[in-house]
Parts: structure tokens; sequence; C-alpha cells
């Protein structure tokens, strides 16, 4: 009697697993029958990208957004541009007073990494990296207009060049924020040229990732050499006097830029070297940073 009763049970408990598995199939085979799958993904006018799905419904495609590394530039008064006695020292080099508010500034030139997500996100055509790579290099091929549809889309913008030029000098009043030269074990140019005689370095034909040599006393990267960096300000001569927040000229042909690059002789990277380019000029020498209005 007592092994009938086991024999029982045992049929009852495989009859309720095997219900219980039929089921589980069931209910996942209609589950995977309702769920609805992509059929096409576009981009409106606006740029927005828009996923339709196959009950009908769509929803808009949300991008991620590359982070930033911020470095918190103090409120100060500096003396723009260089003395007479600096070597190398241009004519719209002319020395005057700024008085600047405390600002953010991205402590490395915008990267590939960062810049593609952009592209990803507002349908836009990737710069070429010359075939030196991409992620962590600083980006390049970017014009004025298409660092500064960056930054707007970051809710940020370019440095004026008088913040540039005050970041980049850190508290110094020499030619390089290093001291009187700047060698190749400190900054990416052309070291076949080397400032004021000193001896030859490294030419390394291309960019090097961003944060590659040290920072500068303030925790910026690469603010001599790599790439040279957009400025919001047209070129155009400085005013003598003493000035506070200046932005530039209020229109001209040519949009400012800084640092020099890795193509360039040690001199173009002096602190006070003023470069400029039309607004739609792309170059493998070119990139950019950031400034936060926050």
């Amino acid at each position: 009697m007592k092994k009938n009763i086991f024999k029982i049970a045992g049929v009852i408990t495989l009859v309720v697993a095997i219900f219980t598995t039929i089921v589980l199939f069931a209910t996942i085979g209609l589950w995977g029958q309702t769920q609805p799958t992509v059929i096409q993904e576009f981009r409106l006018n606006n740029g927005k990208a828009i996923t339709i799905y196959s009950n009908g419904t769509w929803k808009e495609k949300v991008f991620k957004k590359p982070t930033i590394t911020w470095v918190s530039i103090p409120a100060g008064t500096f003396t723009m541009g260089s003395p007479a006695s600096e070597v190398d020292r241009n004519r719209d080099e002319t020395q005057h007073e700024v008085t600047l508010s405390a600002f953010k500034m991205s402590a490395f030139q915008v990267t590939f990494e960062q810049y593609d997500l952009f592209c990803d996100a507002t349908g836009r055509s990737k710069p070429s990296d010359e075939g030196w790579g991409r992620g962590n290099r600083p980006v390049i091929n970017v014009s004025w207009n298409d660092a500064t549809a960056f930054a707007e889309w970051m809710g940020c913008r370019l440095p004026t060049e008088a913040e540039w030029e005050y970041a980049c000098r850190a508290g110094t009043t020499t030619p390089f924020n290093t001291g009187n030269n700047l060698t190749t074990s400190q900054a990416n140019y052309h070291g076949n040229y080397p400032y004021n005689n000193n001896a030859k370095g490294v030419y390394r034909e291309k960019t090097t990732p961003v944060g590659s040599f040290a920072p500068n006393a303030w925790g910026l990267y690469d603010m001599h050499g790599n790439v040279w960096e957009w400025c919001s300000d047209w070129y155009g001569d400085y005013s003598t006097s003493a000035q506070t927040n200046p932005k530039g000229p209020s229109s001209g042909s040519y949009r400012v830029l800084r640092g020099g690059s890795w193509i360039n002789y040690a001199d173009y990277c002096r602190s006070a070297r003023r470069g400029y380019d039309t607004p739609d000029s792309r170059d493998d020498c070119i990139g950019f940073r950031l400034v936060s209005p926050k």
C-alpha cells in the first residue's frame, strides 16, 4: 500500500513538473511574439534620431554625452603678451594688463572619443584621424565652426584668447609655463627646431594621446604643443589699455589659434604666441578644449 502511494506521488510530481515546463515555454514564446522589434531608425531634419518599432510605437534615441575633466581657474590679473626682450617675439604680442573672472577649463584637449559621440548624436561626419588612431588622441581636422557646435552641444564654449593665455601661463611670465625652454619630454612639437638654440629633441610626426606629458601648475595638460586650440575671439590687434574679461574684436576674417602643435617649431608653442585661421579651416594640427560657464 505504501509503495503504491509513493508511486502515485511520484507520478503527480512528474506531471506537475511537465505542466510547469510547458506553461513556462509557452509564456516565453508568447512574450517573444509580443515584444516589439526595431523596424527602422532615421534622423529628423533637426538632427534627432528616431527609432520605430513593429507595434507602431516610436521613441527618440538618447545619446550619451562625454564626461569632461574640469580644472577650476582662479580669478586674477596678469600681463598678456610678451616683453620686447623675448626671443622670437612677434609684433602682435603687445603687453597689456588683463583681469579675468574665475572659470573652469577642460584639463585635456577634446579627444576623438568625445567628439565621435557628438557626431553619432548629431549625424555629423566624423573627422579623419590621419591613420594615427582615435580614442584618447586629440580630435583634429575640426574647424572653428565644428568646435563651437560641439561646445554648444555640451552646454559649454570655447575659451577667450585672454582666458587661454592666462590658463596656459598658470602664474608664469616666462616664454613657456615650463620656464625659458620647452623640451620634447615636456611637450609634443617639432623637436628638430628647439627654442633659442637649445638642444634638439624628438620629432614624433603626429599627435600624442592627451595627457602624455606633465600638466602645468594649474593642472592643465598639453597647453604647449600637440594641437593648436581654437579660441572664441576674432583675430585682431590688442588694446594697449587694461581690460577686464576681454572677448576680442567684434568682427574679423580669422579666428584665434593658440598653443602650437606637433608639426611646429618650439617658438610657436610660446605662451604669448598667436595663431589664426579662417573659421571653416580644418587641419591635422588643429583641435580645441572647452570652458564651462558653471
